[in-house]
């Protein structure tokens, strides 16, 4: 797919999400960029909160993808961000806007993150009304792709707000969400992990290579396509427990629901959800770099191979020497970096899967719901008004 014209791919329906696939390493430079422009801004913006309250509760949400950013990046940041001033939380706009009182409380400064490509979904202008009218203390930044969006133009002018523009192009004009996923991850890692500038810019290099080597690589993706399977699973740990939601969706999206998936924990799948492996199920499992964590994705994919009954179990991550799987192992190569960041070039991964999957079940991955009941923004949500 990579390799072919723009005019086979048009034919084929997949010009566009094909090119906002392979896009990808060079946007996340770019997202660098654009964070190193905007850091003054940025800290002089959280400098302010912080003076003022000591500690806030920061809450990551969006819908769909947009919340899959928050699942993934929440994880390492509990960790590895400023714990002494921020408490992160991730939360679907979905559920903020259905029972706000379960997330929202009056009397504790938050910073609301709101991720989105459009900026226009009904449950992320939702969230920030019932935000406004239920915290006391706000502050919000918005991570956007659309910089005429309402959740961009709601903060044009607020001094309790900060906008976030991700590249031009990673304002995704394919129905899956892909270059705009992993641009706000990597934005919201940029802003709150607590490494150095130099340390960040020197991992975003290192995931661009491995992200490059996914669209280098596709002859051996399409190889596991090419296997005969209907369902799918994604499994992973902590921030690639996350991803692994978002990889599910992808394949969801892209086959318009031709091929069942199935996300869960490494751990958690054991607990039931395993029963839906069987003799047409692919597995892949993110393999986290921490070396503790890594033992338990290792164990599952030594598991399911020892069962033998699904025909390609395979991990995908960067292989280390004293703990490789003995099976099948999409491996990137260059040096180790952290899972959140890890998860680009992993969600590239699934991204190429679901789009050469989607073209083997005869959909056009660009335009994937034939009924359109399925929308690019989503439609048909009615917003009740929210009484005290």
């Amino acid at each position: 797919m990579f390799t072919k014209t723009d005019a086979e791919l048009k034919q084929m329906g997949a010009d566009i999400t094909t090119r906002e696939i392979q896009q990808q390493p060079s946007l996340w430079k770019e997202t660098f960029k654009i964070y190193k422009e905007k850091k003054t801004e940025i800290d002089n913006f959280l400098a302010k909160i912080i003076e003022k309250f000591d500690k806030v509760k920061v809450i990551f949400t969006g819908a769909g993808t947009s919340a899959y950013v928050g699942n993934t990046v929440m994880p390492y940041l509990r960790k590895h961000g400023d714990r002494t001033k921020y408490d992160f939380e991730a939360i679907d706009t979905t559920k903020i806007v259905s029972t706000p009182e379960n997330y929202l409380e009056a009397d504790t400064p938050t910073i609301l993150v709101s991720f989105a490509r459009s900026g226009n979904s009904p449950e992320s202008v939702a969230t920030v009304e019932l935000a406004k009218q239920l915290v006391t203390n706000l502050y919000q930044i918005a991570i956007t792709c659309a910089p005429e969006g309402h959740l961009a133009q709601d903060l044009k002018d607020d001094t309790n707000g900060l906008v976030l523009l991700m590249p031009a192009k990673s304002l995704d004009q394919g129905f899956a969400m892909t270059g705009s996923f992993s641009c706000m991850s990597l934005a919201t890692l940029l802003v709150f992990d607590t490494r150095s500038d130099a340390e960040k810019e020197a991992i975003v290099s290192e995931i661009a290579e491995m992200g490059q080597s996914v669209i280098d690589r596709e002859d051996e993706i399409q190889k596991l396509v090419n296997i005969d399977f209907d369902r799918i699973t994604y499994i992973g740990s902590g921030a690639l427990g996350g991803l692994a939601e978002e990889a599910r969706l992808k394949i969801l999206e892209l086959t318009a629901g031709k091929v069942a998936a199935l996300f869960d924990t490494s751990m958690g799948l054991r607990h039931g959800p395993k029963s839906f492996l069987d003799k047409k199920t692919i597995v892949f499992d993110f393999v986290s770099n921490n070396t503790y964590t890594r033992k338990y994705d290792l164990d599952i994919l030594d598991e399911i191979k020892a069962d033998q009954i699904v025909p390609l179990v395979m991990g995908v991550g960067q292989l280390k020497k004293d703990q490789d799987f003995e099976g099948k192992f999409f491996a990137f190569s260059g040096k180790e970096v952290p899972d959140a960041y890890l998860a680009l070039p992993d969600i590239m991964f699934g991204q190429t899967i679901a789009l050469l999957t989607s073209i083997k079940v005869g959909n056009t991955p660009d335009t994937p719901s034939p009924t359109g009941t399925v929308n690019r923004v989503v439609k048909g949500v009615t917003i009740h008004k929210f009484i005290k």
